[in-house]
């Protein structure tokens, strides 16, 4: 990242008034950076750790086949985000998209509810941490208390880092990944191996069913229950969601209408596969394991029996470094979304939360209000006895949001979109729509299962803050107000600034909603 001091007054960019420093994030980031924020997003080491335990007590073990099917749905979804990367490679990913080609209402309504997705998954994946793998890597009992305590410090740690180095960030979260695609390799071989060599391999569980109802597994269950097999879809449609963040760093990569879309497709492909197989091993030699499903840590009971203790403290290490990671690249995320929102004027705060500190080069306010935010949903749902399913629940609810409306913008606008700089479904495209849009209306219809209250709820109460927020908004400015930069505009102020080290030309104002 770099910071550039104003050229001459006048004129705004990033949100800047007249005699403000005009500010801009350098182009620093190469392919494996992007690929690393999109594979430590989504950190299969951290989703199936997290939900492996409830795929188990719902839909037994042959819910595990759910998850190739998540697979193809949301990587039909990252094909259509590669699409629109391609033609916006702009930070904010679906708040700026929609904001371009719908309008800027809807735009920020995608905004607020990605804002709202990022900051209830950071603690989903953080109270893993304390929840579940602390208290087994160190055998102690966990409380309430002492796990919202650890969240909290991990936050902490986790917004510290991101606002003071970028750079830092980017490089201890490649070294994660990495750590984590060996690991999770080395696991997965190991466990075939090990489990084959020892007889404690049972393919034959992998077909096992848990508790049937009367109306079947496969059934879609009744208006407010969703059936044993459906719900395994949780599993896939929690862990394979945040690829898109890589989209949310596109002023900071190079050549980003070709890098995000390939780093993007490439993390949810490859997560997919080794995550199924990962699972097929699990699954296999839990079918000759006592007390797995009864287990907090079902994962680590099935690795520290087919593999030895000393291998089974090693993968919660490995599952802490992952998770980490994963949460590192959330708050970066979000920090992101916050200050790209704040920089065009239109949320709460923005005069403060779009300014970058010259000191670090980072945008300092929008890391610490995140780092507010997280704790304040912290301080929530760690009230609950079930808190972890209610995160999870509710990190899987809300990208489901975000991805519909987004993917809806574009079957409908697809016709009129900017033209692609770098990537696009050619004949594809239509299959591809049609994949993802029975794919996430199926999930969807998931959470009309009573089980999930507490995550409508928390959607229903941003919705009304975000409401009334935004209705002063539009009342203070019209909705002819809030426009947006032209892509032109905008383009040649970054490419500008990285080329020449001038200072951006205004883009804030320029241009009118499309």
């Amino acid at each position: 990242m770099a910071y550039e001091d104003a050229g001459p007054q006048g004129s705004r960019t990033d949100g800047a008034g007249a005699g403000e420093p005009k500010q801009h994030m350098a182009r620093e980031l190469g392919w494996y950076a992007s690929f690393s924020v999109a594979f430590g997003f989504v950190s299969i080491a951290t989703g199936i750790f997290t939900t492996y335990g409830s795929v188990l007590a719902t839909s037994g073990p042959r819910g595990i086949w759910a998850w190739p099917i998540s697979v193809i749905g949301q990587l039909s979804i990252a094909l259509v985000f590669g699409a629109l990367a391609a033609r916006i490679p702009i930070s904010g990913y679906s708040y700026q998209w929609v904001s371009r080609i719908v309008g800027p209402v809807w735009g920020w309504i995608m905004g607020w509810i990605s804002f709202a997705f990022l900051g209830v998954v950071l603690i989903a994946v953080d109270y893993t941490i304390a929840s579940t793998i602390l208290p087994e890597l160190f055998q102690y009992v966990g409380t309430t208390q002492n796990a919202w305590l650890i969240t909290a410090v991990v936050v902490l740690l986790q917004s510290v880092l991101v606002a003071a180095s970028t750079r830092t960030t980017h490089r201890v979260n490649n070294v994660a990944v990495t750590v984590q695609l060996v690991g999770m390799i080395a696991l997965t071989v190991l466990l075939f191996a090990v489990g084959a060599f020892t007889g404690k391999l049972d393919f034959s569980h992998l077909f096992a069913a848990g508790p049937v109802p009367e109306s079947g597994y496969y059934a879609l269950g009744g208006a407010t229950k969703a059936g044993p097999f459906a719900l395994a879809f949780l599993l896939g449609a929690f862990t394979i969601v945040g690829f898109e963040s890589a989209a949310n760093l596109a002023e900071e990569t190079k050549d980003p209408a070709r890098v995000i879309p390939k780093a993007m497709i490439q993390a949810v492909l490859s997560l997919g596969v080794l995550g199924f197989l990962f699972l097929v091993a699990i699954t296999a030699a839990a079918g000759r394991i006592d007390g797995v499903p009864e287990s907090a840590t079902p994962v680590a009971t099935v690795i520290t029996a087919v593999l030895g203790s000393v291998v089974g403290k090693i993968l919660l290490v490995l599952v802490v470094v992952s998770i980490f990671s994963c949460g590192l690249v959330i708050t970066l995320s979000g920090t992101r979304l916050v200050y790209a929102m704040s920089r065009d004027e239109r949320f709460p705060g923005w005069r403060l939360l779009k300014r970058i500190d010259r000191r670090t080069a980072t945008p300092l306010n929008a890391s610490v209000f995140m780092m507010l935010i997280a704790q304040i949903i912290l301080a929530v749902f760690s009230r609950s006895t079930d808190a972890l399913f209610q995160l999870f629940s509710a990190g899987t609810l809300l990208p489901a949001l975000i991805y519909a409306g987004t993917v809806a913008m574009y079957a409908a606008k697809r016709r009129s979109l900017p033209a692609s700089q770098g990537f696009t479904l050619g004949r594809w495209e239509i299959p591809v729509l049609v994949v993802a849009g029975v794919w996430l209306a199926y999930e969807l219809l998931i959470f009309r299962d009573a089980s999930f209250r507490a995550p409508w709820i928390y959607v229903l109460v941003l919705f009304a803050i975000g409401a009334v927020y935004f209705t002063g908004l539009v009342i203070r400015r019209g909705r002819h107000g809030l426009t947006m930069p032209d892509m032109a505009d905008v383009d040649r102020a970054l490419d500008a600034a990285d080329t020449a080290g001038q200072k951006p030309a205004d883009a804030t104002t320029a241009g009118s909603a499309r």
